[in-house]
């Protein structure tokens, strides 16, 4: 397994990525997120002050928020009276390219909280005083700073509430690399009852060719966007009508989520895992004993009324998994245990906040949990990993970045059974020879966890699997298992997703390969094409006879050759069999395949037998 992936790389020209690049291709750019790149972070980081400052001088009234970086950009909230137009980007862009093309220094100055408020106050900054107070209120001892670009009594004299890290001069970011990219309403502190603020989006690099790799890149990342394909494909659609962040699966999307489901439940089974099956709604009090509804209680459904009693739609598995468990007392000769569901969940998601299938209301975890002993965590962990690569390869992911996050100040455990599931988890992760990045404290309270991020064909990182020791629900809900001296224990509990969830992971499959699937996965694996209606029986007898054989197939009639070739190659058919006289005479089909175009006649018999080897094989036909 290739862990640690190398940054997205985008040919200058064009939109291949990296992997796609010919021996005479030009050297690929590498694109840095800003947690790779301490340099471009700065860059990004120094970039939404410089718009924050621009938008000030060309709209005096403008009221500042927050201005963070993000992944490959940055943004900045703005209040202001009028909305800002998409036209007045360029006039924002240019003040910043003036703003730089002075060099001007930023300086770091900490304050007193006091003369901070002083200053804020005399600015007219109220959105500013109240972040001041929020920092007050977590650590009323917190170091308050403010970072200035220019001197002060200069005429682009500016500064900001901010923590840093910023470049030392606005002459260290070039002016022809970043770009202004949107402007969106965004509610002061996510809360709908707050003020909707205007969200200006910008992207920002070391290079002109980062910036335009960049562009590259997003270009191939919107012909590849999910909903757009999904649409096109007839896979799958949200109805607003029935509600916003509902998914309704077509029969092709629907086909499609059967194979997955299919293969998951195989690779689950040869692997040892037996499947469970859960509610989707249980008591109020279930949610109370798990600690999601203290913990989770925003994300959640409110409350049903079933006869004078609360019920609550599921947001997670685990704790059914666990009234499992509790039916029966367990030996430690029985354990481990594991425990694999599909299981759909619910979240409340705000409306502005849902996209796609990316983020959605009602999901399928494809959960799993592990009850073993304390001595078993290495091994379960390991077999956790072999069985997600086994799995994320099948869809064509081989490139991770892998983090482990160890214990943080404030936890549930002892020490020893702490450093015995971190020593664990490093030692699963070694074994399998896999670089790994380590988030010193950033762990959950209940226990240390690995999460998984694959990479995609244009370089893009998406969270996907996701490994959680936990010694906190088997606490909550006291369970128990006998052990050699016939006491009795508590087992440790480990959470694991591979997917995550099946909607979004479906989501990354489609961008990934643009809609061409391979052809194990492809909803119609062939379309069979009639030359003329003469053939109309023999096509019929080919497509019966390549389902008899496990394949996907269908004859399309009702348009000339040529059209029908075209609307295959829309609804990205891996194969299509054209088929006249003359083939039908001599038992062979005209073959033409996505990925290698015209390949002539080919006998019927080879071609099936092609086809059914790539399906074993999950290649691309």
């Amino acid at each position: 397994g290739r862990v640690r992936a190398a940054p997205a790389q985008v040919a200058p020209q064009g939109g291949a990525s990296a992997q796609r690049q010919g021996p005479d291709s030009p050297e690929p750019v590498a694109l840095l997120t800003s947690e790779e790149s301490e340099e471009l972070l700065r860059v990004r980081h120094t970039s939404a002050h410089v718009m924050a400052m621009a938008v000030q001088r060309l709209f005096p009234e403008a009221q500042v928020t927050i201005g963070p970086w993000t992944d490959m950009g940055f943004y900045y909230d703005f209040d202001l009276p009028e909305p800002l137009e998409s036209k007045q980007l360029k006039q924002i862009k240019k003040e910043m390219q003036r703003i730089i093309k002075r060099k001007l220094p930023l300086v770091r100055e900490e304050v007193p909280a006091a003369e901070a408020e002083r200053r804020i106050r005399a600015a007219g900054e109220p959105y500013k005083l109240e972040i001041l107070q929020s920092i007050l209120e977590r650590d009323p001892g917190a170091d308050i700073t403010l970072y200035h670009i220019g001197e002060e009594g200069d005429k682009d004299h500016w500064w900001d509430l901010c923590a840093g890290p910023h470049v030392g001069t606005t002459g260290d970011l070039h002016a022809k690399a970043f770009d202004l990219e949107s402007v969106a309403g965004a509610y002061w502190r996510g809360d709908e009852k707050r003020q909707m603020l205007q969200r200006v989006y910008g992207t920002a690099w070391s290079t002109p060719q980062q910036l335009q790799a960049y562009k590259t890149m997003k270009e191939e990342a919107k012909r590849r966007d999910h909903r757009t394909l999904g649409q096109k494909m007839e896979l799958f659609s949200i109805q607003e009508g029935a509600g916003g962040g509902l998914v309704f699966w077509h029969p092709k999307g629907a086909k499609m989520r059967h194979l997955i489901e299919d293969y998951w439940r195989q690779v689950h089974t040869n692997r040892g895992y037996e499947m469970v099956i859960s509610p989707h709604i249980a008591k109020v009090d279930l949610w109370k004993t798990s600690g999601h509804l203290d913990f989770y209680g925003e994300s959640m459904f409110r409350a049903i009324e079933v006869e004078e009693e609360q019920y609550q739609l599921k947001p997670m598995n685990c704790p059914f998994h666990i009234m499992v468990y509790k039916d029966r007392m367990y030996s430690y000769r029985d354990l481990p245990l594991r425990w694999a569901e599909l299981g759909t969940v619910y979240r409340y998601e705000k409306s502005g906040t849902m996209h796609g299938l990316f983020r959605v209301r009602g999901f399928t975890q494809d959960d799993a949990h592990i009850f073993c002993l304390p001595d078993q965590i290495a091994a379960e962990i390991r077999g956790v990993l072999d069985l997600m690569e086994e799995t994320l390869s099948a869809f064509g992911f081989s490139e991770y970045e892998i983090n482990l996050s160890t214990r943080p100040e404030k936890s549930v455990g002892s020490d020893a059974i702490w450093e015995q599931a971190e020593g664990a988890l490093k030692e699963a992760l070694a074994s399998k020879g896999w670089d790994f990045l380590v988030d010193e404290g950033g762990g959950a309270f209940y226990g240390p966890k690995i999460d998984v991020k694959i990479r995609d064909a244009i370089g893009r990182k998406w969270q996907c699997s996701t490994i959680q020791v936990d010694f906190n629900l088997p606490e909550r809900f006291e369970l128990e298992y006998v052990d050699a001296e016939g006491a009795k224990q508590r087992p440790i509990m480990i959470h694991r997703a591979i997917f995550g969830s099946l909607e979004r992971f479906f989501g990354i499959v489609t961008e990934n390969f643009a809609g061409d699937f391979p052809l194990w996965l492809a909803p119609v694996q062939c379309q069979i094409l009639p030359v003329t209606d003469e053939v109309l029986d023999h096509c019929y007898d080919v497509a019966q006879r390549m389902k008899e054989r496990g394949l996907r197939a269908e004859v399309v009639t009702g348009a000339g050759l040529g059209k029908l070739i075209r609307n295959a190659e829309t609804k990205k058919v891996p194969v299509m069999a054209v088929v006249g006289k003359q083939e039908a005479a001599d038992g062979t089909l005209s073959v033409r395949t996505r990925s290698k175009g015209e390949l002539g006649a080919i006998p019927e018999g080879e071609l099936l037998d092609s086809m059914e080897a790539c399906v074993a094989s999950k290649a691309v036909m």
